[in-house]
């Protein structure tokens, strides 16, 4: 029989998988539209585009590749996970603000800098 330490622990774990997922999706939608004004953009702003396209990409990977850790991690061992975690969100949360400023700010973006934490 679970403890009570063990459940709170399960159900926060599912709470934050959940926040996780819904954050990816919103994420996953932004290189979407991305993607969509780079058919529109001279061949110089397609490459810019790409590159930035593809640095998102590679941060998505690396979130999901967490969320999936996350999700195979017993409910005892989270915090530890979660830490990680947390600091490739406040890494891609950086990185995907820059693009949406950037797009607010002109039609042609620059490439993002890679950000390490």
């Amino acid at each position: 029989m679970q403890n009570h330490k063990t459940m709170e622990n399960q159900a926060q774990k599912e709470s934050y998988q959940q926040k996780i997922q819904d954050q990816l999706d919103e994420w996953r939608s932004d290189i979407d539209r991305l993607k969509e004004k780079a058919k529109n953009a001279t061949a110089e702003q397609k490459l810019k585009y790409q590159e930035t396209i593809d640095k998102m990409e590679l941060k998505m990977d690396e979130g999901k590749s967490k969320l999936k850790d996350l999700k195979e991690s017993g409910a005892d061992a989270w915090d530890a996970v979660k830490e990680g975690a947390d600091s490739i969100w406040d890494t891609m949360k950086a990185t995907f603000a820059e693009v949406k400023e950037r797009l607010r700010d002109k039609d042609d973006i620059e490439p993002v800098e890679d950000k390490k934490a």
